[in-house]
């Protein structure tokens, strides 16, 4: 038969034999030219070049015109996983529209023009010092799995036959900083930890989302290289959770092998430690999977290990189409049209307004009363396109800046002027700042300070950075300089911040009447903002971050614990908790009932409490459920989120709401790392943030909570 009429080019045919059918046609030097994230084209086979390293971390990257949806931090304070599959489905559109069109322009596609796209990362924001926990989706294990988890479904779509996209679930595992460490440092963390904390998110995309790819993380975890890890890779992934898909090394991990966590002598060492544990594919061959030719010579592995490999990564390749004729894949004639179309930015704006978190309002300054007539614009970031993008972005022809946001909402009559009065991390030169001078005879001064992603991000990009981290969260010394010169004159001021990450302010929250955490909020976050600012929306967002005191107040950044770490952990009060934020209205919990306060494990508990609007305005509250185990046998959380909800409702208005906790939701995880359910006393607590007296200080409504027995 001729390879016209080969197996694996037949749409009908089960994907498994047309994978180990191409597979049995390829030579040698053929399949190692597809172990790389930048495979060669076999013409002779009818097989393009395909680039597997896309990104799609909050919108298509990296390649062009795309929506830019809020960055991932501040999707994960929408605690709205319907909102967010929506999100990664509109992403999806435009990355295949994106595919198809250049490959009908240019017959191939290059890096981060494919369908692989190497998102969400899962990681656990575990310390607000690593620049790269704006990617994440926070610190909490249930939070992180839920939200990711509807990324992925978005991103790989409905259909039952063909991937829509192909997400990635990174960097697998315990991973987040120091960053220029990540290539060195070894995490270490107790079994407990391990199960309890970093792993919980990765289980559930692969268990239950079913994510296409996982890919490793460059540091070593108990002493094994993530990538080369038999223990993560195999036992887990592999055999505990049944992952079916392909794992993908971080970018140049498998040289690290040799280069720097020295577990190899050479190349070849650590491309052969890396196929023979599980790692499928690298990203970035040099001095990595480019020597699998000399590891075979030199009997480190076997062809059979290559075609394991190699049947992974080309099964993702068969589930999105690619070796199928155009008209048979659902998603190949999505047009151009679709990107950055009007439903994506609205759909943007959507998610930028509710991705918004109000930290104080005091005496309901926001939102802006008509009788303001004067508006003062100051800070470094009310024009800066930067702090709308956060890292791993798109590019939008229709950005809107905070200022052109206000000046498109300003009411007719009302004056405003815009003086930058600070830069960003820079002294001033002047003395004589006209902003500070003038800012009490203005109504209103909106300062909008905070963080950019020169500050926070990756190495190598966070050009103003120590590596892409920071070594001292606090709102840099120049801001809070400002701030306090433009509060002694009386100005009053509303804070709005832009930032992936927490920030300690030093006293600042006391000067100001309103603070606005906004993240850094994609190509519609001045609108969204401005709309905020001026009553037209009701913010509804909630931290899924907890913003310590100050840096004191943090662990060392290398110690991987979870001591006195998240709102899991601390025992100090922080300064805004991890679930917090404010609305215009006001919300109420009370009358919670459990069906029974004693019940037998392994048996699910139910109950109900009734939530009111009591305030003047519509508005959307986030119910959050919390466990305590009072009566564990090691340690485990103080709290730990089991569960949450939007629910909009009308002034006045109230909702009986039921819930319930399941026994996997009662359980912990003992020191060997195991789940297990004791019996003992358990605490529920309902409300609109962690169940702290930070959370009640700051006004959250006061929770309700209730008791209740497990038995043997």
């Amino acid at each position: 038969m001729s390879d016209h009429f080969a197996l694996y080019l037949d749409p009908d045919a089960p994907i498994d034999d047309r994978v180990n059918d191409l597979i049995s046609r390829m030579t040698l030097e053929e399949k190692i030219s597809q172990m790389c994230n930048s495979c060669a084209a076999i013409p002779r086979l009818g097989i393009p070049a395909y680039d597997y390293w896309s990104e799609a971390l909050h919108g298509v990257a990296r390649n062009g015109k795309a929506t830019v949806f809020p960055q991932a931090i501040g999707m994960a304070a929408t605690w709205d996983p319907e909102l967010i599959e929506r999100v990664a489905d509109a992403i999806a559109t435009e990355a295949r529209a994106k595919f198809h069109e250049t490959l009908r322009k240019f017959g191939k596609t290059e890096i981060y023009q494919g369908l692989t796209m190497w998102s969400p990362n899962i990681n656990i924001f575990r310390d607000p010092r690593w620049g790269r926990g704006q990617e994440t989706w926070g610190e909490d294990p249930y939070l992180t799995g839920e939200m990711g988890a509807a990324f992925v479904r978005g991103l790989q779509g409905k259909d039952s036959r063909y991937l829509k996209t192909a997400a990635c679930a990174k960097h697998y595992a315990v991973h987040s900083g120091p960053e220029k460490e990540r290539h060195t440092f070894n995490a270490v963390v107790t079994r407990r930890e391990l199960f309890d904390t970093y792993l919980p998110a990765f289980k559930k995309l692969v268990t239950e989302a079913k994510v296409e790819t996982v890919m490793g993380a460059y540091n070593r975890t108990l002493g094994e290289p993530c990538c080369g890890s038999p223990f993560l890779l195999k036992d887990i992934l592999r055999n505990q959770w049944g992952f079916k898909g392909h794992v993908v090394s971080d970018c140049g991990a498998i040289s690290d092998f040799h280069l720097h966590h020295q577990v190899t002598r050479d190349g070849a060492e650590s491309a052969a430690l890396g196929i023979k544990s599980g790692c499928d594919m690298a990203c970035i061959c040099t001095y990595s999977y480019e020597n699998l030719t000399e590891a075979l010579n030199r009997g480190l592995i076997t062809v059979e290990d290559l075609d394991n490999a190699l049947r992974n990564t080309l099964r993702t390749r068969f589930k999105l189409g690619l070796f199928d004729p155009q008209e048979k894949v659902p998603y190949a004639s999505i047009p151009m049209s679709v990107v950055g179309c009007e439903a994506h930015q609205h759909l943007a704006y959507e998610t930028a307004v509710k991705s918004a978190v109000l930290l104080k309002n005091r005496n309901q300054i926001l939102p802006i009363k008509p009788e303001v007539k004067s508006i003062l614009i100051v800070g470094p970031n009310a024009g800066n396109v930067h702090v709308l993008l956060g890292n791993y972005y798109g590019l939008s022809d229709s950005m809107t800046t905070f200022l052109e946001g206000m000046v498109g909402r300003l009411p007719e009559g009302v004056r405003m002027e815009f003086m930058p009065g600070s830069l960003l991390t820079h002294a001033k030169k002047i003395r004589n700042d006209w902003s500070v001078a003038s800012a009490a005879s203005f109504d209103l001064v909106i300062a909008f300070m905070g963080l950019s992603p020169l500050l926070e991000g990756e190495e190598g990009e966070a050009i103003l950075s120590d590596n892409g981290d920071r070594e001292d969260i606090s709102l840099p010394p120049v801001q809070q300089e400002y701030i306090r010169d433009l509060a002694a004159t009386g100005a009053r001021i509303v804070l709005v911040l832009t930032g992936g990450s927490p920030m300690a302010l030093h006293g600042i929250e006391n000067l100001v009447e309103a603070i606005l955490w906004v993240g850094y909020p994609g190509q519609e976050g001045g609108k969204a903002v401005a709309d905020l600012l001026f009553g037209n929306q009701v913010p509804s967002g909630r931290l899924p971050i907890t913003f310590p005191v100050s840096t004191e107040q943090l662990p060392p950044f290398r110690d991987y614990s979870m001591r006195e770490r998240t709102y899991r952990y601390m025992t100090t009060p922080p300064l805004f908790p991890f679930g917090f934020g404010l609305s215009y209205t006001r919300f109420e919990y009370r009358n919670l009932q459990l069906e029974r306060d004693v019940l037998p494990a392994g048996e699910t508990l139910r109950g109900s409490f009734t939530l009111s609007n009591v305030g003047d305005y519509e508005g959307e509250e986030v119910v959050q459920i919390y466990l305590s185990d009072l009566e564990s046998s090691t340690i485990v959380p103080l709290q730990k989120l089991i569960s949450f909800q939007r629910v909009r409702l009308k002034p006045g208005q109230s909702a009986q709401l039921s819930f319930t906790v399941s026994p996997e939701a009662m359980m912990m995880i003992n020191d060997e790392g195991k789940p297990v359910l004791e019996p003992g006393k358990f605490k529920i607590s309902i409300g609109g943030a962690a169940p702290i007296q930070r959370s009640i200080e700051l006004g959250a409504p006061s929770p309700v909570i209730a008791f209740f027995e497990v038995t043997g």
